[in-house]
């Protein structure tokens, strides 16, 4: 029990420590894309180290179905949500005109209008 212990530690940690550098990424960025890049996939890496130790404490330190289900249903609604509504956000900020500080090297959203005018 004490190596499923420090395991779970290790991966709360892990998932903190990612969810840190997403904030951090937040407020240092220097354009709007970049900051909804750290605002999307990192704090998904830090939600995937506290949903896998919050369902290791459900199903063998608590030996509750219930919770572990609960967890699941709830890390994959958010690790499918996550990456769509950081696309949806920067496809809505290209469109109103938003863009970044650098010439972008590929420029996908801009070849998307052109198809659609």
């Amino acid at each position: 029990m004490l190596i499923l212990r420090i395991l779970i530690d290790v991966l709360l940690v892990g998932g903190c420590f990612f969810a840190l550098a997403g904030t951090l990424g937040v407020l240092r960025m220097p354009d709007s894309f970049s900051r909804m890049q750290a605002s999307t996939n990192i704090p998904t890496f830090g939600l995937l180290g506290i949903v896998l130790a919050a369902l290791l404490y459900a199903i063998f330190m608590e030996h509750n179905a219930a919770m572990a289900v609960k967890v699941l249903i709830i890390g994959g609604f958010v690790l499918l949500t996550n990456p769509i509504v950081g696309n949806t956000l920067s496809r809505a900020a290209y469109k109103y005109g938003i863009r970044p500080k650098k010439p972008m090297v590929q420029d996908d959203y801009g070849r998307d209008e052109a198809d659609e005018r």
